[in-house]
């Protein structure tokens, strides 16, 4: 089988493609990958081959995200779908993927949910074509609404096609309740790999405390992290924080005794070894706790994250501090009271064994859907 892979820019939004991807390579499928230039260094690394597309118009991007980050939280996100993933991006990466679709002819696309113009190529040229959700469902579903008219537009249908064409999650039904009709849950195995000393390195419960990959580029990102270890500090824990390989850790102040700073760990090994996660509520650290069964305290910025948090508070897997309702740019500030919120839930989650027995519970039913394999045998449509 030939599958095209198709992504928008963010290591967030491609990662959720890997274990496909990885799946289809050992399978002996023939691969492509079309990203946009962002995310070239990051493919280059791996060993399919790929394409790279094109950037939007210069200034026309950080112009639109300037706008996004001025805005209250649903707000941005209307705008950074509209105009950024269902505009610039969109057209930007059409030709590229429009002519892999025309010439490298695939079986099957599988893009990340949030990446359209490989659907529009898709159907141009009669492929079959699934999406890979990044976020929860309800959530995207928000976002095809907005978007009607910019698939109209190419296509009469298109929103609808696009809608029930297969959705494939690894959020269980009980977390995440689906209202795509073809939707298919699955779950990816992490490499059974023991965790690396440097994180066994006592008894104390571990915690693993990040921000994923975006915030760290914010102005404030200091400021965020180091409200973090204000909120740890002392505690009877031992803590890795990463920060990105883009955050100067001396900006970030004394690093308290029990906290040792990473700019990137591989995130299946620490979980696997920790007791607790502290994070903005990014659906990669979301999905993957969960999937480890490891209770969340979440801290949400921007984007999908409010969204996610609420999940996982509404489920008992953990707990939400602080969901602003205020601009990303003001809300990625967190002050005092916050500080003391994010203490008190990490002592109350490592005090109340309800949350880790509810994450335990979701990642067992994250385990019992389909593992890649079936999934990829199921949408081969060359079988």
């Amino acid at each position: 089988m030939r599958v095209l892979f198709a992504s928008t820019r963010g290591s967030g939004h491609f990662h959720p493609l890997v274990p496909l991807i990885d799946l289809c390579t050992g399978r002996g499928d023939d691969i492509l990958v079309v990203a946009p230039p962002g995310l070239e260094p990051l493919l280059a690394a791996r060993q399919q081959p790929y394409r790279i597309g094109a950037e939007p118009p210069d200034g026309a991007l950080s112009a639109t995200l300037g706008r996004v980050l001025r805005l209250p939280p649903d707000e941005s996100v209307s705008l950074m779908i509209r105009e950024v993933f269902g505009g610039l991006f969109l057209d930007a990466m059409l030709p590229a993927l429009d002519e892999a679709c025309r010439t490298w002819r695939p079986d099957l696309v599988l893009h990340e949910a949030c990446e359209f113009a490989s659907v529009i190529a898709a159907e141009r040229h009669g492929v079959p074509h699934a999406r890979v959700a990044v976020s929860a469902a309800e959530f995207t579903r928000s976002g095809d609404a907005l978007l009607d008219a910019v698939f109209e537009s190419h296509d009469r249908g298109l929103a609808d096609r696009l809608r029930t064409s297969p959705y494939l999650t690894r959020l269980p039904a009980s977390l995440d309740p689906s209202p795509y009709p073809r939707t298919h849950r699955y779950h990816a195995s992490a490499p059974s790999v023991p965790a690396p000393d440097r994180w066994d390195d006592g008894e104390e419960p571990l915690l693993y405390v990040t921000l994923g990959t975006e915030a760290g580029a914010l102005p404030t990102a200091a400021g965020l992290y180091r409200a973090l270890l204000d909120a740890v500090r002392g505690l009877p824990v031992r803590v890795l924080l990463t920060v990105g390989h883009g955050t100067d850790t001396t900006d970030l102040g004394p690093i308290p005794r029990n906290v040792r700073v990473e700019a990137w760990v591989p995130q299946d090994d620490v979980l696997r070894s920790a007791s607790l996660v502290i994070c903005h509520g990014g659906s990669g650290t979301v999905f993957g706790a969960l999937a480890a069964g490891v209770p969340l305290v979440c801290v949400p910025l921007f984007a999908d994250q409010p969204d996610n948090a609420r999940m996982v508070a509404a489920a008992g897997a953990g707990v939400a501090v602080a969901p602003t309702g205020a601009p990303a740019d003001e809300a990625a500030v967190l002050g005092a009271d916050d500080v003391s919120g994010i203490r008190s839930a990490v002592q109350l989650l490592l005090k109340d064994s309800s949350y880790r027995a509810r994450a335990e519970q979701l990642a067992a039913e994250m385990r019992s859907a389909a593992d890649c394999a079936e999934l990829i045998a199921a949408l081969d449509p060359t079988t």
